[in-house]
């Protein structure tokens, strides 16, 4: 009789745990929705309180996880190295990596934590977590064009500030005058760059062939080519013959893909 008594106790305690659970969940159902509310209305600060309090009701809630992460990554303001900035960034980037232990290959968080580490110029950090987004997709052509950009950049810095230094400005046609010492120089920071931008590039492009701005960029590239072919102005100016190329196509490319944008709008206001 007393274990007969006991069994209507135990299901009844176990209905109090389920409900008590089911309460929970929906307490953090209820802050995240009201994060996601904030969060359109660019309230960020009180968008990261609903988010962590969701977390804190159910801590294995991805989806709040993910928006907390989205929410701190809003709030990074580019190339700002202040010490508050560097903390939002850090934050975001913590939230994003907690994301990655319960599932590697979330392209969301893998693409923003390479976005973040941009924006607070860790270049290299950032192609390398690019890499990890080409790793997941094989054929993400922004991941590609992403990595040529962050070269590209590096190599313009770069050539720039070495010219800059033997009182020259950057033509952009490889500065055919200069000495030859600052182009060895040049040649010596940016050969490496200049090989993967293009490679890279190229890449993005052969996946997506309407890629303009990719195509801009490969321009911009062999420009920078363009500079380090120090003994060989044959070389230098077919580099810059297919830069004018890549012109062409970047132009009839980025035309092409306005007038099918037209057709889909109908001719009408994108709201």
């Amino acid at each position: 009789m007393k274990l007969m008594a006991r069994i209507p106790v135990a299901a009844a305690a176990l209905l109090v745990l389920a409900s008590t659970t089911g309460c929970t969940k929906l307490k953090a159902r209820d802050q995240l929705v009201k994060g996601v509310q904030s969060f359109k209305a660019g309230k960020f600060e009180d968008a990261v309180n609903h988010f962590q309090t969701s977390i804190n009701l159910d801590p294995s809630y991805a989806t709040a996880r993910l928006d907390l992460a989205a929410a701190y990554s809003s709030q990074v303001i580019p190339n700002l190295m202040t010490p508050e900035n560097l903390k939002v960034a850090h934050a975001a980037l913590d939230q994003f990596n907690i994301v990655l232990e319960n599932n590697p290959g979330d392209l969301v968080a893998l693409r923003q934590i390479a976005s973040i580490h941009r924006s607070i110029q860790m270049f290299d950090q950032a192609k390398a977590d690019e890499a990890k987004v080409i790793q997941a997709a094989p054929n993400d052509d922004q991941a590609y064009y992403t990595i040529g950009v962050i070269d590209w950049t590096q190599a313009y810095k770069n050539a720039t500030t070495v010219l800059a230094a033997a009182g020259m400005t950057d033509m952009g046609d490889g500065n055919p005058k200069k000495p030859k010492d600052v182009c060895m120089k040049i040649q010596q920071q940016n050969t490496q760059l200049v090989t993967e931008a293009l490679q890279n590039l190229q890449k993005a492009v052969d996946i997506n062939p309407n890629y303009d701005d990719a195509m801009q960029y490969l321009n911009l590239s062999y420009r920078r080519k363009a500079d380090i072919e120090c003994t060989d102005d044959n070389a230098r100016k077919a580099d810059l013959a297919k830069a004018d190329d890549w012109v062409v196509k970047a132009t009839g490319v980025r035309k092409h893909n306005e007038e099918e944008k037209e057709k889909k709008l109908g001719g009408g206001v994108q709201m």
